[in-house]
């Protein structure tokens, strides 16, 4: 098998092929860099690039398959992780400065697993669509958007192929908007499922339950796959609970009941993607699901509640408090908004309580150009609040040929119906596509450079240069 064409196929396929020794590892790595470095010069996702490490992770995991040795099921295929999560050995800087020199000694455990699971860890990704250490990231459909979000050059680069997989992490949005604007699939698993450990800012799930961690992937198959490999208990992180993940391949569509909806407060989005809701709608129900067009009480709460969120300080350590800001709020205020938030999550669950399925716009806006507005997200920040599993597939394109997503959510726990549900989209609509800004001409010099396009510079010394190990 053509190691150079495998690298435009899902992450099973690549698996699959190494593990019937179809092709060599060593010669999957070497195709993937070389297009991730091809691909990068477009889109600057990637922060730092360790080749030479996965070089011999990946002649090591030829040797494990000559010798007989028992394989994973991501065994030799490449992936790329968010500089907000831990590495072992590569820097993470959650893209600041001040932590540039930061080198962590343990990998987190989301990153463990895949590599347990036989995964080779290519480098880590700009967190932002400019963020404050590497400038920005451009969005592989067209250079002159945004690919949004902070775990933007995750999905940027997994997108035009420059990695099989990726691994990001989602507060209000950050997997899902990406995905939705660079035309790729990501899943916020259900609040418990993903152990947060490692995870850089730190995560203190009391203080912060709505961020977790999770996978980017052009297909939703993969989408599974990469999160029964990193799910589970974790001795690090108490909030992590044992969620067995069901089969998304058993679950009966005909037997689902699935509300639907395209406008809520302070979210209206375009007539294009409310066409592409609309036709996701009927797919859905083409494929035997009920849909019903409803929504739950007091979605007006989802910006106010998290506003209020953004406005309280955090932890800069996991051992002790050492505060990220002050804040004017008296404990009372604080209280009333823990109260508040608990009243919109309790009318949320007992809202799906009526409905298996919830399926919504994934933004108001596809990707936005540099400088412009980039639009409400309040249906991605509705989930984040209430801690349900939610997917964004793609659903189809805008007027100006974006990718524009769709989002399935589901009940706490059964991430498996949303990622049923996505996959029927996902057939309907076609899925992922490669981005024509990356299919040919690689190494073109489009004659613009990071002013041109909106962006602010930045050192990208550790991209393919500097103190990268390439």
């Amino acid at each position: 098998m053509d190691p150079i064409e495998l690298v435009l196929r899902p992450a099973n396929e690549q698996a699959a092929a190494v593990a019937r020794r179809e092709v060599r590892a060593s010669d999957l790595v070497d195709a993937q860099l070389a297009r991730l470095q091809a691909v990068d010069g477009i889109v600057h996702g990637i922060v730092h690039l360790d080749a030479v490490g996965a070089r011999r992770k990946a002649s090591a995991a030829d040797a494990a398959l000559a010798t007989g040795e028992p394989v994973g099921p991501l065994h030799g295929v490449p992936v790329t992780v968010k500089d907000w999560i831990d590495v072992a050995g590569m820097p993470c800087s959650g893209g600041e400065s001040a932590h540039r020199e930061r080198m962590p000694a343990r990998d987190a455990t989301s990153v463990a697993r895949l590599r347990g699971a036989g995964a080779i860890v290519l480098g880590k990704t700009n967190p932002g669509e400019r963020s404050e250490a590497f400038g920005p990231t451009f969005n592989p459909h067209d250079p002159r958007y945004t690919p949004t979000g902070s775990s933007s050059g995750e999905a940027a680069l997994v997108a035009a192929c420059g990695s099989a997989l990726g691994l990001g992490s989602d507060s209000g949005g950050s997997l899902r908007q990406p995905a939705h604007a660079c035309g790729v699939c990501a899943i916020r698993p259900s609040n418990g499922r993903v152990p947060l450990s490692g995870h850089f800012p730190v995560i203190t799930p009391m203080l912060d339950p709505r961020t977790v961690i999770g996978p980017v992937s052009r297909t939703v198959a993969d989408l599974t796959l990469a999160l029964r490999v990193i799910q589970g208990p974790d001795a690090r992180d108490p909030s992590a609970q044992p969620l067995p993940l069901r089969d998304p391949l058993r679950v009966d569509v005909s037997a689902l009941r699935v509300a639907w909806w395209v406008d809520q407060p302070d979210c209206l989005p375009t007539s294009d993607t409310a066409m592409v809701v609309r036709t996701a709608a009927a797919w859905l129900s083409a494929a035997g699901a009920t849909l019903v067009e409803d929504q739950p009480d007091g979605l007006e709460a989802v910006y106010p509640l998290t506003r209020t969120y953004w406005s309280l300080p955090e932890s800069e350590d996991a051992e002790r408090w050492v505060p990220t800001a002050s804040s004017d709020s008296s404990a009372s205020e604080v209280q009333r908004f823990r109260f508040e938030w608990d009243v919109f999550r309790a009318r949320l669950t007992r809202f799906f309580g009526e409905y298996d399925a919830v399926l919504t716009p994934a933004a108001e806006l596809p990707a936005v150009r540099f400088g412009e507005p980039s639009g409400a997200i309040a249906a991605t920040l509705t989930f984040s609040l209430g801690g349900q599993p939610a997917v964004v597939v793609p659903g189809g394109r805008s007027a100006e040929g974006l990718p524009i997503g769709v989002q399935v959510a589901a009940p706490m726990g059964n991430d498996h119906v949303a990622l049923a549900l996505a996959s029927v989209v996902e057939l309907a609509g076609g899925g992922w596509w490669l981005p024509a800004g990356v299919a040919v001409g690689l190494n073109r010099d489009d004659g613009h450079d990071v002013d041109d396009l909106g962006g602010g510079g930045g050192d990208r010394s550790t991209q393919a240069g500097g103190n990268a190990a390439v």
